[in-house]
């Protein structure tokens, strides 16, 4: 248990720290059990916060918080991240010198820095100071990558298990965004972590909109959506090194920003690379899967996948880069039978081909969904939505349903029926009556249930189950052969007489195109959240310092609706530290009061061309109007002529002739159309007054 001090304390520090007023999710329990020095998996998706539930804690233990982190290149990122938030950390990895590493021993010697990252591969090189008297807790990012039945396996991360035995009374966190059930127990199986508390938080990332679209003409319809999206940063990925760069290529040709990233450019291509898009300086990248992991840029608006997936883990985690700010983010997948057949030929000889295959047809499955595609994600990952999500493509644009809940009863109960320990391929077998080697080797032509869907054809069947494990009704056990097992919605069917909507089986190539364009976003370049966007990138560039570390687009969006004017008002905003306010409060908040000023001023002046306008109708002379406005005529006359062009009923040729402004005309051809009033008086020999020479260029320009 946690002293009361303690808890107290924890507020505080997140707002100093990391700028905001409370935690989310389960992001308090977890950093409580944490400080108790128990060991914890957390499950969190992309953008949910899994940083905070160690880096907080790092801030109150005595010793330094070891995060073991899987790719060099973002390891400077991390750190870049919470040094502008004020907490002193460090990377440790091969590619330092020798004086360097010395340099970080000494800090963590005496205790000068909090939080140390490191490679599992480097682990060896701090083995003087990976011991109880120096480390107080190790955090294990992507802790996917243990797995091999995870989409990332690494077998140097399978090397880890030996941490708790060096420091049995220190905690271990565990992180990932994307683990099934089989991986998570993987997990705490291979980091000798059994009593490991598990938190699974929501996978539901509601800011993201999910769409599918067939794979036509690509090309075409990525630069369409690019073109709606101005100025928004985005990752479109794509299965091979050769794409990426044509791609690229493709898009630079249409004035688009975009370069590609894969492993096999040099390391300082993909260092340079990384770096402009990190500091807004290429606003898309065409990657290989080689590219995002851990990468907390927070204002990438956009992820495509030009090719499919290998399976829902890898697409769940990369279209999670989008978005990580909680702002509208889109997430758009091209699909083809093309990428199916090149990814299984990619899994062919695999020493987990099988299940790389199944996972492989599951996302295939959520490709060819014609149901909530939320749903789909959320149930892989064991979480079930009972509602459609409204915010994804088949539910802005839904197909027709009917009522199968006696055919989900009928598969549901044959599942039941072999004890939940068969795949797809048997329960089908036994719903139609088939009478193989294997049906009847295992006595299943003697189940109650045998042939009791003989009436739907093998292939019907199989997009019947599909569309029952999208909706959650059943499940995929990948660790166990692939068996089909019952959820928690099952029973609700089986016993409560739950409605099953589904469709009708349709092929890929019956099937209508659904998508609708998205509406182009409306950019508006006076805006303050522009302004405010500006100023971010100017300082970025001034400090050497990717932009939204500075604050993120949320944080900016926030700034933009509430407008803080002072130091107390400016730390309300939710990202806004004591530090960031410290280091940036004063620039932003001279931006905010300048563009409030501005707006004010400008409101004045339409105020008051409204004022002469109303008594203008009214009857009144300009020498009437001057005399109640206490304004110069000349003054009356520029709003008279400002009216005028914003299209108001105004009659100027009541204050001028025609022959004056063919006058003015012929003037303006001779003087080559000089913007001041000056030229055209003096052209005149001062016997045209001011007030008509405007009136009659309003008329002219109009």
């Amino acid at each position: 248990m946690l002293t009361k001090e303690t808890q107290a304390i924890l507020i505080p520090t997140l707002k100093k720290y990391f700028g905001y007023d409370s935690f989310r999710d389960q992001q308090q329990a977890i950093i409580e059990s944490v400080l108790s020095k128990k060991d914890n998996l957390v499950i969190m998706p992309t953008g949910g916060g899994k940083s905070v539930c160690f880096q907080l804690p790092a801030l109150l233990f005595d010793g330094i918080t070891l995060v073991i982190s899987p790719l060099i290149a973002l390891m400077k990122d991390q750190v870049d991240g919470l040094t502008a938030n004020g907490i002193p950390a460090a990377f440790f990895n091969s590619s330092q010198l020798n004086s360097e590493h010395q340099g970080i021993f000494d800090k963590v010697i005496n205790t000068k820095i909090k939080l140390l990252y490191v490679a599992p591969e480097s682990l060896a090189l701090l083995s003087n100071i990976v011991n109880e008297k120096y480390i107080s807790c190790v955090a294990i990012d992507e802790a996917h990558c243990i797995s091999s039945w995870g989409h990332d396996f690494r077998p140097s991360y399978q090397q880890l298990g030996f941490l708790k035995q060096t420091l049995p009374n220190t905690p271990i966190i565990a992180l990932t965004a994307t683990a099934d059930k089989a991986t998570r127990q993987d997990i705490v199986d291979q980091l000798n972590i059994p009593n490991a508390k598990q938190f699974l938080t929501s996978f539901d990332r509601k800011n993201i909109e999910l769409e599918v679209r067939p794979a036509n003409d690509r090309v075409t319809q990525i630069i369409k959506f690019i073109n709606k999206k101005p100025n928004e940063a985005g990752i479109i990925y794509c299965l091979s090194r050769k794409s990426t760069e044509q791609l690229a290529s493709k898009l630079k040709q249409n004035g688009i920003k975009a370069m590609p990233y894969h492993a096999g450019l040099s390391f300082e291509e993909r260092n340079k690379t990384q770096e402009n898009f990190l500091f807004d300086k290429t606003q898309i990248i065409c990657a290989t899967i080689a590219f995002g992991m851990g990468i907390d840029k927070s204002n990438v608006r956009w992820v495509i996948h030009y090719n499919m997936p290998k399976n829902i883990e890898g697409y769940y985690q990369e279209i999670g880069r989008c978005g990580r700010d909680g702002v509208k983010a889109n997430a758009l997948l091209f699909h083809s039978y093309a990428d199916v057949i090149q990814l299984r030929n990619f899994a062919a000889g695999a020493s987990n081909e099988e299940v790389q295959l199944a996972k492989l047809e599951r996302m295939q499955q959520f490709s060819e969904a014609t149901t909530c595609r939320r749903k789909i994600l959320l149930s892989y990952f064991g979480e079930l939505l009972a509602e459609n999500c409204g915010n994804c493509d088949v539910c802005k644009n839904p197909p027709k349903f009917f009522d199968g809940t006696i055919i989900a009863q009928k598969a549901l109960s044959v599942i039941t029926r072999l004890n939940e320990s068969e795949a797809t391929g048997i329960v089908i077998d036994v719903l139609r009556g088939a009478q193989n080697a294997t049906i009847l080797d295992k006595g299943y032509n003697k189940l109650k249930s045998h042939g009791v869907g003989k009436e739907i054809s093998w292939r019907d069947w199989q997009q019947y189950v599909i569309q029952l494990i999208n909706q959650g009704f059943c499940e995929i056990a990948f660790h166990k052969n692939n068996a089909l097992q019952l959820t928690s919605f099952s029973k609700k069917v089986l016993f409560e007489n739950k409605k099953v909507y589904l469709t009708y089986p349709v092929s890929l190539t019956d099937k209508p195109e659904i998508h609708k364009e998205p509406k182009a976003t409306s950019v508006q370049k006076d805006s303050l959240f522009e302004r405010l966007r500006k100023l971010r990138y100017k300082i970025s560039l001034e400090e050497n310092f990717p932009a939204y570390l500075i604050f993120s687009d949320a944080a900016l969006r926030e700034m933009e609706r509430a407008r803080p004017m002072s130091a107390s008002e400016f730390l309300e905003i939710s990202g806004v530290g004591q530090r960031k306010l410290e280091v940036y409060g004063d620039d932003f908040i001279a931006e905010i009061i300048s563009f409030m000023n501005e707006k004010t001023e400008k409101r004045n002046k339409e105020n008051t061309y409204q004022v002469t306008y109303e008594f203008y109708k009214e009857g009144l002379s300009v020498e009437e109007i001057s005399e109640k406005r206490n304004l110069k005529p000349a003054t009356i006359f520029s709003h008279l002529a400002k009216l005028y062009t914003e299209g108001k009923d105004i009659d100027i040729y009541q204050f001028l002739t025609k022959d004056d402004v063919e006058k003015v005309r012929k003037a303006k051809e001779a003087l080559e159309s000089p913007e001041a009033l000056k030229p055209y008086f003096e052209y005149f020999k001062e016997e045209m007054d001011y007030s008509k020479i405007r009136l009659a260029l309003t008329i002219l320009n109009s």
